[in-house]
């Protein structure tokens, strides 16, 4: 790794870390809605930021990464290398359509099994919710206060400007102040089903591992119990061992935001990869096609071969040959039937034949 790509890393770390802070103090009117209370999700929040950003920045800086990130850009900005072809889909269309397909209702896990469809929705779902909630109640963005003359009345206040009014008495209401108890039953049907196949499956028990398979799900579940313990503890037994379970939540709270940066929930940020794959496999599909040395037919875009070719140079590996006519031949300009067709030739040199 080069010391360019750390110093970027690290720079990038600390400018979201700064955002986050910035994000903070001026979302929550100069700290004036700031909980202090909070103050330890806070800190945790800006040090995963920093750790975020700085992964991030490592994966996203990889050759092939970097590839579809940059052709992604270029798509949506109109530039880069032009290739002969029929209009190509917009890539602002396709990045949203992935978005919603696969980020919003995975369908891409559906096509494998609708169990694992379901345990995904359920995770991701309520895991989104509980985020959605939270951050912006610990950041101080987001808080509730009342009309002097009307105690029954709520107001929600966002950045200091009040966006909504609802009573107590509503369903609104209800669903506003339950909104992490909902995310919760969510997230544990997803555990349950989740645990299930981890036991159950033997494919997945043959290559799982503790760190990246088995501690996320303990980690989501102590957060999650936790969280309803507090719940159940001051609507139902008056409070009883609240202040000790509040200690509890907030370690498992840091422990799970921790651990994102560092772990299998990382691939949270890095689907945002898939939006750009997307685009690019639309774009080089409606595009001129390469066309194999060996049969003389199309096998894949043009766009995408002339890309592996950088991607492969970037990585080291030469596929670079000389054939007996002193012709320079890159083995990428030969389709997946052209090889086969060249080993059996070979082969049957070799054998005399």
């Amino acid at each position: 790794m080069s010391q360019n790509a750390q110093a970027r890393a690290l720079a990038i770390g600390a400018t979201a870390a700064l955002l986050t802070v910035g994000g903070i103090y001026f979302g929550s009117g100069q700290l004036e809605h700031f909980d202090p209370a909070l103050f330890w999700y806070a800190i945790a929040s800006v040090l995963a930021a920093f750790a975020v950003g700085y992964r991030f920045t490592l994966w996203a800086s990889r050759p092939p990464s970097r590839m579809y990130f940059k052709r992604a850009l270029q798509m949506l900005l109109r530039s880069g290398p032009k290739y002969a072809a029929a209009k190509a889909p917009s890539a602002e269309v396709e990045i949203a359509k992935s978005a919603a397909v696969n980020f919003g209702a995975q369908n891409f896990i559906r096509k494998r099994s609708y169990f694992r469809w379901i345990m995904h929705l359920c995770l991701s779902g309520g895991c989104t919710l509980a985020f959605a909630v939270t951050f912006p109640l610990v950041f101080g963005w987001i808080h509730f206060g009342t009309p002097l003359d009307d105690a029954e009345t709520y107001q929600v206040i966002a950045f200091g400007i009040t966006v909504d009014t609802f009573s107590i008495h509503s369903v609104k209401a209800f669903l506003a102040f339950n909104a992490l108890n909902i995310a919760a039953v969510f997230v544990l049907i997803g555990l349950v089903m989740a645990g299930y196949r981890r036991l159950t499956d033997a494919g997945e028990r043959a290559v799982q591992t503790f760190y990246e398979d088995i501690l996320p799900l303990i980690l989501i579940a102590a957060v999650t119990v936790t969280g309803i313990a507090l719940t159940i503890s001051y609507k139902f037994f008056d409070g009883l061992y609240h202040g000790s379970m509040v200690w509890i939540h907030l370690i498992t709270v840091v422990a799970l935001i921790f651990y994102i940066p560092f772990g299998k929930l990382f691939h949270m940020f890095q689907r945002s990869c898939a939006l750009a794959v997307t685009a690019y496999k639309k774009k080089g599909g409606a595009e001129a096609q390469a066309k194999c040395l060996v049969t003389g037919e199309d096998y894949a875009p043009q766009r995408h071969v002339d890309d592996l070719k950088i991607v492969l140079d970037q990585l080291g590996f030469n596929y670079r040959y000389t054939t007996e006519d002193g012709q320079e031949v890159h083995y990428q300009d030969i389709s997946p039937k052209g090889r086969r067709r060249l080993i059996a030739l070979n082969q049957g040199k070799a054998l005399k034949r």
